[in-house]
């Protein structure tokens, strides 16, 4: 099975680099996304509208690239977890866990028994419909499977210390717009209470040797969650990079004719 460069560099104490896809599905996405650098892509499935077979057609158009799939799931239930991992994702990102209770189901969903309750499926998507011995399969997509613990809710930073020591979870990711909307401070993303949240997140992670992750709207935000500590960054959501792009161009143009 094809390793997860990605879940290597972060858990050697490196950073990983970038974004979240959530509009632009194409059959080139995964190959675009390769030639600018990304190391990794995260198809969401929350907000995006986009369902398993849509996402399943992603991950099988990232192969053969060094952009490593995965896959943002909706919410904490079984069949999301593991229909994603089926179809090839090589990471999962669940949103919005407050417990450790979550989080190790979060973790078991990932993982094939003893250690988990993933169900058995071989010689589909995630094994690139091959052969072979099947303990070393599940013991090799048990290694090689990132798990994405986002904290976003003021319930998830009281309990980020449980969930940061829950075993198998690899980043713990910071959603920062929904963070604030949970603590009665939408948008302000330098109120102290926020701020103190975000250095409590870092903090368990450092204590458990996890990732932190964040999604940089630009390059100012990129700088300081990086001055921060965070090592697993996302550039910008697809759709709003464009959109950026086209609009300093536009106006670039504007601008030379008047």
């Amino acid at each position: 099975m094809r390793p997860n460069p990605v879940k290597e560099r972060l858990r050697a104490g490196g950073h990983a680099f970038g974004t979240l896809v959530f509009e632009f599905f194409t059959p080139g996405m995964a190959r675009i996304m390769d030639a600018a650098g990304a190391e990794f892509a995260l198809f969401d499935t929350e907000h995006s509208g986009a369902g398993i077979e849509t996402v399943k057609q992603q991950m099988a158009f990232s192969a053969g690239t060094g952009c490593t799939p995965m896959i943002r799931v909706p919410d904490h239930a079984y069949h999301h977890i593991a229909g994603a991992l089926d179809a090839g994702a090589m990471g999962i990102m669940a949103p919005m866990i407050e417990s450790a209770e979550q989080a190790a189901h979060l973790v078991a969903c990932t993982r094939y028994p003893p250690q988990g309750r993933r169900g058995a499926a071989f010689g589909v998507a995630h094994d690139d419909y091959r052969g072979g011995p099947v303990a070393e399969k599940i013991s090799a997509a048990n290694a090689r499977t990132l798990v994405i613990a986002m904290v976003e809710t003021a319930p998830g930073v009281a309990a980020v210390e449980d969930i940061a020591a829950t075993p198998g979870v690899d980043v713990l990711w910071l959603g920062h717009f929904d963070l604030t909307n949970s603590m009665g401070i939408p948008g302000e993303f330098d109120h102290p209470d926020y701020l103190g949240a975000v250095r409590r997140i870092r903090a368990a992670a450092d204590r458990h040797n996890l990732a932190c992750g964040f999604m940089a709207a630009d390059d100012a935000w990129a700088e300081r969650y990086l001055g921060m500590g965070f090592r697993m960054m996302a550039y910008g959501l697809d759709h709003l990079v464009f959109q950026a792009a086209l609009a300093r161009g536009i106006t670039a143009m504007r601008g030379m004719v008047g």
